[in-house]
Parts: C-alpha cells; structure tokens; sequence
C-alpha cells in the first residue's frame, strides 16, 4: 500500500538491488515527507546544554587500554570532494610528505594496535563511487584487515524526488544524478543491513567510534575510550566550542519536553530561529561527528524498531542536477548519525579540545593541515604546534578546485605558526619557504607572486 509516488519510489530502489532495509527506512522517511514533517526543531522547543569536559576525566590507564581492545573503527569515506573539484574520494588527497590521508589513517590505527596490543580493525564505509580507489590506495597495507571483518562496507543509495509531486526524477542525460546517499544516518541501516553489526558482536567487540575520514583529528584515543567504556552510556558524541566560523551550523540542545539531548542542523532550524542559532553564547557546542556507541545496544534499539532507527528527518531541497539552477526542483530525504544521541535514554556528551576536529571541507582547511600548524609525530597523531589555529579565506576564483589550488603553492603551503589570520584576494603563487605571521590580508588585480622565503606580515608588500 502507499501512494503511488512511494511505489515507483520503491520499485527503482529494488531494481537497482539496494537493501531491502535502505528500502524500508526509506519508505518511512517518505510517508513523513508525504504528511508534512519538515524535522524543524522550533527555538522555542529546546534549551542550551552542559557538559563534562574530557580535560576534567580521569581514566585510567588499564581502563583505556581495556577499551581499545573492545572498539571498532569505522570511518565514513564516502565523499568525492566535488566542491574541491575532486571526482574520486577526498581522503586520497595528499596532506603530507606524500601521505594521504587514508595513509595516515590506516598508520594512526596500525600504531595503535602495536601500542596497546589491539586488533582494533578498522573499517571504511564507502559509496559506489569511493570503494574501488580506496580498496585500491589500501592495498599497500597487507597487515589492516582483521580476521573475519572485511576493510569496507557500502552506504545506500536513494532517489531523489521531484518536488512538484514527491515522484522519483529521472535524468536521462545523467542516471546517477537522479540517486543520492541518505545522509549519514544512513549508516545504522547500511551496518544492520550488511550484516556487519552482528558480525562484530560475534567477533567480540563492545563499542565503536566512528568519524569522518576528512578529520584526521579524530584518533581512536585510549582516553576517550576509556570514559565512554566506564560512563556505561549507550550512545555518546564528542563536542567542541562553537567559534564564530561554527555560527551557521548545528548544534546541541536539550528537548524541553523530554529532556533528551538533540542536535539541531541548520536545516532544521525555522527562519525566525537563525539569530538564535547563531548565537554562540546560548548554543555553545557544536558536533564533531566523532561518536561512540555501544554494539549490543544499538543492535537492541534496530531490533525493537524493525531495523528503523527513526532519526529525525532533513528535508534537503536542490536542484536535479546541483550544477544546472534550470533543472527542476528535487527533495533529497536525508538523516545526521549524530541525530541518534535522542534516540538512545542515556546518551552522553564529552567536550574535547580542538584538536579532535580537524575537518577539511575547502581548500582553506587544505592549506592550514598542509602547514606547519601542525606536526606529524611517529604516532601519526595530528600535534598542534601553533597556539592558535589561523582563519584562512582564500579567493574562490583562484583556490577552490584543488588542482588551481595546488599551482598557486607549487613549493607547498607557507609556514603558518605564527599566523593569525590570511586572507587572500586575487591570484597570488606563492614561492618557496614564505612565512605568515600575525593578520595577513594580499590582494591583487592581477596575477601576482610572493617571492621565496618572503616574511608577510599585516601591511608587508609582497
């Protein structure tokens, strides 16, 4: 039963083999869609939220260790970098002496397990459009993949829906502009519909972390762990400090009527309800994605639902083709994994240090880890050595594809330890062994370089 929207809806998915469980929670998240739910979460319906801080926790050293032997590392590698220019996984782009970073990852995990004596597997979920480069970059690790466990599992796919009528789009000039991935909370349904949550269980593992593969700060650490292992939480997400480059993004909160923790996206937020958003003051912590959560009560809780986790549902209006604004309208039903702390009675916050959310989402992010912000140890842990992390805005008509990027700093990227702050307008190429130090604003109305071992400081000419 169902209309008929929901039914072509379906058929499309099954013809294109996706998982019977993608195609039931999709099916869920449509019949909500059908009846008005937009997932908006009113100002009016939350408060700010507190937490414990990780500086503050003492955990034991046996304790971390204990944990580490029982965690699972999955990260979510199903990006393609598109708004870098980038047409294959992003996590292959280079960070550092020739080291990607789904190098650094598999070398962070591999450091680990000889550390602490732990099999600590480590697992990527992929897209179709991921799986093959980075099975293949992977593949120099002989010694990653875990007895019985594969290194990867795939996410789902989904049709976009016509607005107009809530059918799915087709798109003959492009058949795969007419599907999307589910959002990330996608990943519960991909874990129980593989069948790799059960696996695991079986295999005796008790928790998992999961992060994105584009934050190389995010490291299984043994502290962490440890906390999340003695709280006895089911469910537990890492927060940071909003900074006012966090001013349009989401947030936690407490639901009044409940008192369950939420995280509140900027696509859930009514109009009238972006200032408060914004507000660093009130909403103070903001989603790292780096979550933890135990194996048998997420097997549980998928149990007692029928395998429908039940996130809160993101309306994601673009347009078919996100590069062409004359293709019509389409609806991409999307969930946040972090959504999934509301789900779960008991579910925890820790706030952690910057240092555990390192994201790159523009090449402005790019140039920052290409620096020498941060050092490298023989751990592969990411160690910020600048006491301050420098904003960077760089102009988007020279930078923002990664190859026009990489011209413009032929010799790598400037040393930035020392910085504050640079702003870049124009196009500049940058030489050899140049140093930012304190605010730095370049502009140009033509093509212009910084010599080598240049010092630029607030005011310098170039």
């Amino acid at each position: 039963m169902g209309s008929a929207g929901l039914k072509k809806a379906r058929d499309k998915m099954a013809a294109a083999g996706v998982d019977p469980t993608a195609v039931e929670t999709f099916a869920h998240y449509y019949r909500l869609l059908e009846h008005g739910e937009t997932g908006m979460i009113p100002e009016a319906s939350i408060d700010p939220v507190s937490m414990e801080s990780l500086a503050d926790v003492e955990v034991s050293a046996a304790a971390g260790a204990d944990a580490i032997r029982q965690t699972a590392v999955i990260k979510l590698n199903g990006g393609l970098g598109t708004s870098m220019g980038m047409d294959r996984a992003k996590s292959l782009l280079c960070v550092r002496r020739g080291l990607s970073f789904l190098d650094i990852i598999a070398r962070q995990v591999l450091h680990l397990r000889s550390e602490y004596g732990a099999p600590l597997p480590l697992i990527f979920m992929n897209s179709f459009r991921t799986s093959g480069d980075t099975m293949a970059a992977l593949a120099r690790y002989a010694d990653l993949p875990v007895t019985d466990l594969p290194l990867e599992f795939l996410q789902n796919k989904e049709p976009k829906l016509l607005a107009k009528d809530l059918s799915p789009a087709t798109y003959p000039r492009d058949p795969d502009l007419e599907w999307c991935p589910p959002g990330h909370g996608d990943l519960y349904t991909a874990l129980r519909g593989t069948g790799l949550l059960d696996r695991l269980i079986e295999a005796g593992y008790r928790y998992v972390f999961v992060s994105n593969s584009d934050n190389l700060g995010a490291v299984p650490d043994p502290k962490v762990a440890g906390w999340f292992a003695t709280s006895g939480a089911p469910f537990a997400i890492e927060a940071v400090r909003r900074t006012p480059s966090d001013r349009k993004g989401g947030h936690f909160a407490r639901r009044r009527s409940d008192g369950r923790i939420v995280l509140r996206e900027t696509a859930q937020t009514p109009a009238a309800d972006l200032e408060a958003l914004a507000d660093l003051d009130r909403h103070r912590f903001c989603s790292t994605n780096n979550l933890w959560f135990d194996l048998v009560a997420m097997q549980n809780e998928l149990d007692r639902r029928d395998g429908i986790l039940g996130l809160p549902l993101i309306r994601n209006v673009k347009n078919l083709d996100p590069a062409d604004k004359s293709t019509p309208e389409v609806i991409q039903i999307e969930t946040a994994m972090g959504a999934a702390v509301e789900v779960f009675a008991g579910s925890q916050l820790i706030e952690v240090g910057r240092e555990r959310f390192v994201p790159v989402k523009t090449t402005n992010d790019l140039l920052v880890l290409r620096s020498d912000v941060y050092a490298i140890g023989q751990d592969f842990v990411l160690d910020q050595v600048a006491d301050e992390v420098p904003f960077v805005e760089l102009d988007s008509h020279f930078y923002k594809l990664v190859g026009d990027f990489d011209k413009r700093f032929p010799q790598g990227a400037p040393s930035m330890k020392k910085a504050n702050s640079l702003r870049v307008a124009g196009d500049w190429t940058f030489g050899q062994g140049v140093q930012v130090v304190g605010d730095v604003d370049l502009e140009a109305t033509s093509a212009q370089r910084v010599p080598a071992d240049a010092v630029l400081r607030a005011g310098s000419d170039a």
